[in-house]
């Protein structure tokens, strides 16, 4: 990521009110074999966040090597190509939006840098898939929340930017290893995890752990475990014929009605109503 600060607010913007963002489109995409897209410009704005797999985005000449978590926006009229690897699939969300004809300062809100950073277990990651999920229910009511909730996602993502770059040195390499504990969960998501194993790979007490982990990604390790077999089941619901039986027993949920509480706490939505509300192409 850039090291280029936010760009601030002028002062009399505190002051200032803006039009809501209309979104245009919000949809899971699966990616064919293959697939890219060749030198395009969009009329809005897009944010594009890696559920799955690997993409390669150029951005006006930049390259950004997109996975698992990471988000990126560009802007309208703003030159960029995407390319997928032979290798590897490519799941994103994909989420167009503009405000109308009344300019919104959405560069000095979230910062030049086209790359937002990576939000796997984060907050912004529920947020938006509530936001595509709501888009595909009929209604006012569900058009006046999928507003609210890409304004909540700017505010989230301009707030995560705003922390990374206030972080000291020794505040990064906590951060580090607790990257490096995220990882290990998932990819150990399918069985048992004790505290003890956190604390060897870390070299930091279990309370330690809590306390740090919940403060880099807004939860303790293990609902963070829980986080990765919910999206373990989504990928398994929209790819497979499979029962949500089945696939609750493959992510490790022993019962289903404890399976299908879970995802409904977690993700605003129950697990029928998220698959029959994906679009796929």
């Amino acid at each position: 990521m850039s090291g280029a600060g936010l760009v601030p607010l002028p002062e009399h913007a505190a002051n200032l009110y803006f039009h809501p963002p209309y979104v245009t489109l919000a949809h899971l995409f699966h990616a064919p074999r293959l697939w890219g897209i060749s030198s395009r410009v969009l009329s809005s704005y897009q944010f594009q966040y890696v559920v799955e797999g690997a993409a390669e985005y150029e951005i006006e000449g930049r390259v950004i090597l997109t996975r698992r978590g990471d988000l990126i926006y560009h802007s309208p009229a703003q030159v960029h190509e995407v390319r997928t690897f032979p290798e590897e699939k490519y799941i994103c969300i994909s989420i167009l939006f503009d405000f109308g004809d009344i300019p919104y300062p959405v560069e000095q809100l979230l910062g030049p840098d086209r790359y937002l950073g990576n939000y796997a277990g984060h907050d912004v990651e529920k947020l938006l898939t509530q936001l595509i999920t709501h888009y595909h229910q009929p209604g006012l009511a569900h058009h006046a929340l999928c507003q609210g909730l890409l304004m909540q996602i700017l505010s989230e993502v301009a707030n995560w930017k705003q922390e990374q770059e206030a972080q000291t040195r020794g505040q990064q390499k906590i951060k580090t290893k607790m990257v490096l504990i995220r990882n290990y969960i998932a990819d150990n998501f399918d069985r048992d995890i004790r505290h003890r194993e956190l604390e060897e790979l870390s070299g930091l007490s279990r309370n330690y752990i809590i306390l740090k982990f919940r403060k880099a990604f807004g939860m303790t390790p293990f609902e963070y475990l829980t986080r990765v077999r919910i999206e373990r089941a989504k990928e398994l619901g929209i790819q497979t014929n499979m029962s949500i039986g089945e696939i609750a027993g493959q992510v490790g949920y022993a019962d289903v009605h404890t399976f299908g509480r879970m995802f409904k706490k977690k993700m605003g939505a129950s697990f029928s109503q998220f698959c029959s509300s994906m679009v796929t192409d």
